[in-house]
């Protein structure tokens, strides 16, 4: 073999070893975007009590916004955070289910409900830490509180998040996950409305997460087959498409699939970012409310410690080790 063709085909491995370990993985979330961009629109419906101390951090707001998804891969417990497989429980379980913990850990068990994710209970974990936090005056806490309940919020407003099917793997859909919650909004967002009006009060925020879960998850079959409908009228061979990013080609759903999945929809994206955003709002405003309304402005010269500085590299760190890993092993 002469030198010519050993480098070609030196070449053409190495270019292959990129595209497959690029390709993306399993989504797990909203994507890295759009959570970033739902808690920092956020912020702009506060009340002026309010929005004086989330804009001085809004920075912080904006790139905390991701810190959950950083933990899956630090903290065991994470992961059920996310998500809610509703459907595993039975046809009628979107009505049937106990909203409240105690009562679903009753019939159900604690094993059961974190085997299939606790993401509307865990919200209300996160409400009533966030509303001690305000009581208290606690600055790192409300930071990181908010940002970590302006996550989960979102994720419960997307449909994948509620079905046992959320990647489609039991479908032969696989990675409609990221094509919707990541692929969409990164291409489409620009055009979306989101003007979502003031943050309201909220007289049973437990019931309210409820009511986003089951909404989101009665869009399920929509999302599943317009994906199939669309892939049917483009063909496979229009449905993927390679693009170079940095140093690395990767796979992606192709620009022309995207746009008519995103059109076959009809808006349903943007409305699930725009009831994220306004969602946030609310649950912020209703913590401080029931903290009794303290003085935010105090608290605006506030910086965080080395420590945990510290703590947040760490979980960062752990977190883009365990993706390389992930994208290794599984193509």
């Amino acid at each position: 073999m002469n030198f010519h063709i050993k480098v070609t085909l030196t070449y053409k491995l190495f270019l292959f070893v990129v595209l497959v370990i690029s390709v993306p993985v399993k989504a797990t979330t909203w994507g890295f975007y759009a959570h970033k961009k739902i808690n920092r629109l956020a912020i702009f419906t506060l009340p002026v009590e309010m929005i004086g101390f989330y804009k001085y951090n809004i920075d912080y707001m904006t790139e905390k916004a991701v810190n959950a998804d950083r933990r899956r891969y630090a903290v065991k417990e994470e992961a059920a955070r996310h998500y809610i497989d509703i459907d595993h429980y039975g046809d009628s379980a979107l009505y049937k289910m106990p909203r409240y913990w105690k009562e679903a850990v009753a019939r159900y068990s604690e094993d059961t409900l974190q085997a299939y994710g606790i993401i509307p209970w865990h919200v209300n974990i996160l409400r009533y830490r966030l509303t001690d936090a305000m009581r208290i005056k606690d600055t790192q806490n409300i930071l990181r509180l908010s940002a970590d309940l302006g996550h989960y919020i979102a994720d419960a407003n997307v449909p994948l998040h509620t079905t046992v099917n959320y990647n489609g793997q039991l479908t032969d859909q696989y990675g409609i996950h990221g094509l919707w919650e990541s692929r969409l909004t990164e291409l489409f967002s620009n055009e979306y409305e989101f003007f979502v009006g003031r943050a309201t009060y909220l007289s049973n925020p437990q019931l309210e997460i409820w009511d986003a879960i089951t909404q989101a998850h009665m869009s399920l079959d929509s999302v599943f087959s317009l994906e199939r409908r669309v892939t049917q009228k483009l063909g496979e061979d229009k449905k993927y498409s390679f693009e170079t990013r940095g140093q690395s080609t990767i796979k992606v759903y192709s620009s022309e699939f995207s746009r008519a999945y995103h059109k076959s929809m009809k808006g349903m994206v943007e409305r699930q970012m725009r009831k994220s955003i306004k969602m946030v709002g609310d649950f912020w405003y209703t913590c401080w409310v029931d903290a009794g309304q303290p003085d935010l402005e105090q608290l605006i010269d506030f910086e965080f410690s080395e420590e945990e500085l510290a703590e947040r590299k760490k979980e960062l760190e752990a977190w883009k080790e365990e993706t390389f890993k992930k994208r290794v092993h599984e193509h």
